[in-house]
């Protein structure tokens, strides 16, 4: 059983860097698509890092270390309600209700960046994989694209609001978690630290190349690719 006020690692080195790598794509693509002009090529190269790195934590997700399995932190409804009534025991790691921001968010940023792969601006930018479909679905595809980000832009304010509240109110390490992959066991909670030796990162860069390159070949071999 952990015993309160010894370290363990949390989070695995191949998923902090998931987290960080992630939020630097989507703040580029952000601004890349709104200074517009020829920043708009930027756009599509932060779009196609992010799907990788999307790719990959939907893999990670499953041969990933047990901290990093959805099977492992995502839980329905009846755990998230005990959780907001605060019969769970406080864990390190995602919450019931941290879960399903979690699968929240790569929802819609999956969404927005397979999106992004059909989408015109009817200028000069378009996706790799416009001439798969008449130019009506991209029109209809862009028009989601577009919408989909005031929803992106929800999600990660209220992703800021919950971590600001962590930090400020609850006084828990969550960002230096995310940081050093290291915090503090809590009295509750008996998992070990996830492991994040050597192997798992071998793993974690095979599952990185893998993801890129898949990627890639849609990139490079589609219709408007390189």
């Amino acid at each position: 059983m952990s015993v309160s006020g010894k370290r363990i690692r949390v989070w695995d080195l191949p998923t902090r860097l998931f987290h960080w790598l992630l939020a630097t794509c989507v703040i580029g693509a952000f601004v890349c698509i709104k200074v517009g002009g020829l920043w708009v090529d930027y756009h599509f190269l932060f779009g196609y890092a992010a799907l990788s790195l999307i790719l990959f934590r939907l893999i990670w997700g499953i041969v990933g270390p047990p901290r990093a399995r959805f099977i492992n932190f995502v839980r329905g409804p009846a755990t998230v309600w005990a959780y907001l009534r605060g019969r769970l025991p406080d864990q390190r790691g995602h919450s019931p209700l941290g879960a399903l921001s979690v699968v929240a968010m790569l929802l819609a940023f999956s969404f927005q960046t397979v999106s992004g792969l059909f989408t015109n601006d009817d200028i000069m930018s378009e996706g790799p994989l416009v001439a798969r479909i008449s130019k009506e679905t991209s029109d209809w595809i862009s028009s989601l694209h577009h919408s989909n980000e005031w929803i992106m832009i929800g999600l990660v304010g209220l992703h800021i609001a919950a971590v600001a509240y962590y930090v400020l109110v609850q006084r828990k390490r969550i960002v230096t978690a995310m940081i050093t992959g290291d915090d503090t066991a809590l009295p509750g909670d008996t998992r070990e630290s996830t492991p994040d030796n050597a192997s798992v990162r071998v793993r974690g860069l095979v599952v990185a190349l893998v993801s890129v390159g898949i990627v890639w070949s849609i990139v490079r071999f589609g219709p408007g690719g390189f």
